[in-house]
C-alpha cells in the first residue's frame, strides 16, 4: 500500500517542496514506512528519502535543499520501497513514485535490457527515459503504458520542466487530479491532500488515461480502454472518511454501511461503539438508523498507527495495544456493540473482547463488520495474510462468534457493500471477498 502526489505549479516561484511535504502528511494513512520526494528545478532533479514517518523523515534544512517548482512524493508500506526512483542517463534525468505492482517486469527487463534496478518504479523510471531518449516523454510514457500488465498509478518528472500521470485501465489504484486556479497541476492519490495544501479538486484520472504537463500546457489522453475495476476495500478501510476517490465521497459510503448494518441485524444492546478511526462512520449511523446511543469507546495512544498495514504480526499486536485503550466507564455493565471495519485473523478483535468482558465487565458484546467476510489474498498490493491465516474462510458467525468470545459476530454481506458504496458491481474489485 501506499500514496503519491505530484505538483506542477507552472510558476518558478514556488517552492514545490513544502507543498509535497503537507500532501504526504494528509497521505500517511497509505503508507508509514517509507517516504520520498523529487523536486525539478533550475538545477535539475533533486531528491530525497528515508524510512519513517514524513515528519520524521524531512526537517527545515531538508525541506530548503529541495529546491524547485514542480515534484513528485511518495508514502509507503514496505521498508525496501525507496522511491522516488530517480534515473539518470547523459544530460537526462527521470524520477518516477509508482502506487501499484507490475506483474511482467521480468519480462519488460529481459525485453528492453534493462539490468539494474531496485524495484519496479526504477524500472519503469528507466524504460521511459530510454523510450524518450530524453526528448519525447508523452510518447515514451504511452508506450510504456502499454507494454505494462499491472495495476498501478504513477507520476514522474523529468529535468526538461515536465510531467507525466498515469493510471492503468482499471483504476484499481486510486489517482485524483486537482489544480490551483485554472490549470490542473496537482495529482494525489486521495483528494483529503489537495484539501490540505489548498487545491481545487477537479477529477479523477480516468482508467487508462494519461496526462502531460509543462510550462506552456496540460494535455490528456486516453491511452489505454478503461475496464473499471475499483478497489472495494478503498471505501471501507484504507481512504480517509474525507476523500472522494472516483466521483464517491468516502464518508458517505462509510455512512451508508452503517445504516445497512442497522436494518439487517436488530440487537438489543444499551451502547453501540466503533472502533477508530475507520469504523466511527458506521457506528454513527447504525446510532441514528437504530436509536442506541453512540459513545466514544476507545482513546488511541501515542501518534495513529494503522495496524492493518504493519509488516509484522508483533507490531500488529503493538499497535492495537496503542490504538485500543478502551474508556472503562463506556462498557461496564452494559450490552455493547462494537462496530469494526474488518477483520483478519482475529486476534485483535479476540483480544478487545477479552478485555472487555473479563476485566472490564461488559454484560454482552456484540460485533459487527463492515465489510464483507475476507477470504482472499490482495494480489495488487495490500497487506493481506495467506487464506489459512484468514479467519472468515473457515469458520461461521457462530464459530467466530466463539472464538474472539463475543455473543454474536456479523458481516455486512456482498452485495449490501457495493450498495453502499455505490458503484456498480462489474466495476468494483472484490477479490479479497470472494467476489
Amino acid at each position: 500500500m501506499s500514496g503519491i502526489i505530484g505538483i506542477f505549479a507552472f510558476d518558478k516561484v514556488w517552492k514545490a517542496s513544502r507543498f509535497i511535504y503537507y500532501g504526504l502528511l494528509a497521505l500517511q494513512h497509505r503508507g508509514q514506512e517509507t517516504t520520498g520526494m523529487a523536486i525539478g528545478g533550475e538545477t535539475g532533479i533533486n531528491m530525497y528519502n528515508g524510512a519513517g514517518l514524513v515528519d520524521q523523515v524531512y526537517n527545515e534544512n531538508i525541506l530548503e535543499e529541495l529546491n524547485g517548482w514542480y515534484g513528485i512524493g511518495y508514502v509507503g508500506a514496505l521498508p525496501r520501497e525507496n522511491q522516488p526512483s530517480l534515473v539518470r542517463e547523459g544530460d537526462n534525468e527521470v524520477a518516477l513514485v509508482l502506487s501499484g505492482r507490475i506483474f511482467n517486469e521480468a519480462e519488460l527487463a529481459r525485453e528492453e535490457q534493462v539490468k539494474h534496478w531496485s524495484n519496479q518504479s526504477e524500472l519503469l523510471a528507466r524504460l521511459i527515459l530510454k523510450k524518450s531518449r530524453g526528448d519525447d516523454l508523452k510518447s515514451a510514457a504511452s508506450e510504456v503504458m502499454r507494454m505494462i500488465n499491472g495495476v498501478y498509478t504513477f507520476i514522474a518528472i523529468n529535468n526538461k520542466e515536465e510531467m507525466i500521470v498515469a493510471r492503468d485501465s482499471t483504476g484499481l489504484k486510486p489517482l485524483v487530479a486537482g489544480s490551483f486556479g485554472f490549470d490542473y497541476g496537482v495529482f494525489a492519490s486521495e483528494s483529503c491532500a489537495m484539501d490540505v495544501i489548498g487545491a481545487d479538486y477537479k477529477a479523477d484520472v480516468n482508467p487508462g488515461e494519461l496526462y502531460y504537463l509543462n510550462q506552456y500546457t496540460v494535455e490528456r489522453k486516453q491511452v489505454l480502454k478503461p475496464n473499471p475495476k475499483y478497489c472495494a476495500f478503498e471505501y471501507v478501510y484504507l481512504a480517509r472518511p474525507d476523500s472522494r476517490i472516483n466521483g464517491v465521497w468516502v464518508y458517505e459510503a462509510r455512512r451508508r454501511i452503517g445504516e445497512i448494518l442497522a436494518e439487517k441485524y436488530s440487537i438489543d444492546a444499551d451502547v453501540v461503539t466503533g472502533i477508530p478511526e475507520t469504523a466511527i462512520p458506521f457506528a454513527l449511523s447504525f446510532s441514528n438508523k437504530r436509536g442506541i446511543p453512540v459513545e466514544l469507546g476507545f482513546v488511541a495512544t501515542g501518534r495513529k498507527t494503522r495496524t492493518a498495514i504493519k509488516p509484522s504480526q508483533f507490531e500488529r499486536l503493538v499497535g492495537v495495544q496503542l490504538k485500543l485503550n478502551p474508556i472503562k466507564p463506556v462498557f461496564r455493565g452494559k450490552r455493547v456493540i462494537i462496530i469494526d471495519d474488518s477483520v483478519v485473523r482475529g486476534t485483535t478483535t479476540k483480544n478487545t473482547v477479552t478485555l472487555l468482558r473479563n476485566k472490564i465487565g461488559a454484560k454482552e458484546i456484540h460485533v459487527l463488520i463492515g465489510s464483507p467476510r475476507l477470504v482472499s489474498r490482495c494480489p495488487y498490493g495490500i497487506d493481506v495474510p495467506s487464506e489459512d491465516e484468514l479467519i472468515a474462510r473457515h469458520l461461521n458467525d457462530d464459530e467466530v462468534a466463539k472464538v474472539v468470545g463475543a455473543d454474536s459476530f456479523h458481516w455486512i454481506s456482498l452485495d449490501d457493500l457495493v450498495k453502499a458504496i455505490g458503484v456498480p458491481r462489474n466495476k468494483l474489485c472484490l477479490k479479497c471477498f470472494g467476489g
